[in-house]
């Protein structure tokens, strides 16, 4: 069950969290959600709720009729990717240092991106190449203004970014090394995004509601017809993104432990629609900074670079529509990290853990991150636990 609940004008809001846990403009804009008239039964707030651009990170929204595309965010199809290797901890080295040096010089992070595409050659074979023939020959049909950038945007497939986003490696109790990552759909779901969010804005429907930013397309509408191709074309995009960056990681990995092997693999978005029946009614269901946890599902929580991450398997609860949290959560904003917070701070709370320790880094320090453990406490009703790993490399943009 919901620890608490917030009166909303057209709906409730159902949260996994304590109400003096979420901070003032998180709760506005669960408010102004809660106010518009597509919304259905419920809003379900993760225990990793925070401010978001245009709607809060953490919610699940179902509407009847409608999608908010803010209630997507900008990151289009954003997610994880994590797989168990047969390789045990005592087959790392104790300096990870050379491993993380070969992985940023494989994988461009922040703004970079290939000299040429690589998904070609990482996807010749099987389910990868259907993937990656289907989003090519989709892209055909995307918004045309975007069309030109082709070169770019499919040198971008197989690179990180910055922000959040991360390459892991790391150690479950059982001893098992993981690889994990984080990532999206790059600058294209970026700018699909806010092309359409602006549309929205602009539809006269649209003109009286609570925060402008909530605008929404309304189904069988060519506006919401547009917006749903690039969406889906966006999310695919952002799968085949993460595939691509699993296959990259996998040949580094191979040039340290030749006799890698994958025993298990997991992927999953967080930023996406979902067409889903929920409480006898089909409806449009955003997840923004949520995985989807039907009963038996598998799923990845991640918490910050310095804390433990979770491999879940999900307990179909119906009043959080079948839902968990991305991860831990920010509870300080970037800027604020960076005035709190110094680069010894940054060192200690890192401590153990092969990765970047500078400025560029700085607001992604542990401590701006709600703590993962209790946010694992206040959704025990939506996942279980089955396996905890703890990162002894990270890789950010």
């Amino acid at each position: 069950m919901a620890i608490a609940e917030l009166k909303g004008q057209n709906v409730p809001v159902k949260l996994w969290t304590r109400i003096d846990e979420i901070e003032y403009d998180a709760m506005t804009q669960l408010k102004n959600v809660a106010s518009l008239p597509w919304v259905f039964s419920h809003i379900a707030a993760m225990p990793d709720v925070h401010w978001g651009k245009g709607a809060t990170v953490g919610s699940v929204i179902a509407m009847k009729e409608a999608i908010c595309p803010a209630a997507v965010g900008v990151d289009i199809g954003c997610g994880m990717a994590a797989v168990r290797t047969n390789l045990k901890a005592n087959d790392l080295p104790d300096n990870l240092k050379e491993i993380r040096h070969e992985i940023e010089r494989s994988i461009p992070t922040s703004h970079y991106y290939h000299k040429s595409s690589v998904v070609e050659k990482l996807c010749r074979v099987g389910d990868k190449l259907k993937l990656l023939k289907k989003v090519s020959s989709d892209f055909e049909e995307i918004t045309p203004k975007f069309k030109k950038e082709k070169d770019f945007i499919f040198r971008q497939l197989g690179t990180l970014g910055g922000g959040n986003h991360f390459i892991e490696l790391c150690i479950d109790t059982r001893q098992n090394v993981w690889m994990m990552l984080h990532s999206g759909s790059r600058n294209i779901g970026k700018v699909l995004a806010e092309y359409h969010i602006s549309i929205a804005k602009k539809l006269t429907h649209n003109q009286s509601l609570p925060d402008r930013d909530l605008a929404v397309f309304l189904a069988k509408t060519p506006e919401m017809r547009a917006y749903k191709y690039d969406l889906l074309w966006a999310q695919s995009y952002a799968f085949l993104n993460r595939v691509t960056m699993l296959e990259l990681y996998i040949d580094v990995l191979k040039r340290f432990f030749p006799e890698l092997q994958e025993e298990e693999r997991i992927l999953c978005h967080h930023n996406y629609v979902s067409e889903e029946t929920h409480f006898g009614e089909k409806v449009f269901v955003t997840r923004k900074g949520a995985i989807s946890a039907r009963e038996g599902e598998m799923g990845i929580i991640p918490g910050s670079m310095g804390a433990k991450s979770f491999i879940v398997k999900g307990l179909g609860n119906s009043e959080s529509f079948h839902s968990a949290s991305h991860g831990a959560g920010r509870r300080m904003s970037r800027g604020a990290a960076k005035k709190n917070y110094t680069l010894e701070d940054l060192e200690r709370q890192t401590h153990g853990v092969e990765c970047r320790k500078d400025k560029g880094v700085l607001d992604e320090i542990p401590k701006a991150y709600k703590n993962i453990e209790q946010v694992m406490e206040n959704q025990k009703d939506l996942v279980e636990i089955v396996y905890e790993l703890k990162q002894v490399l990270c890789v950010k943009g």
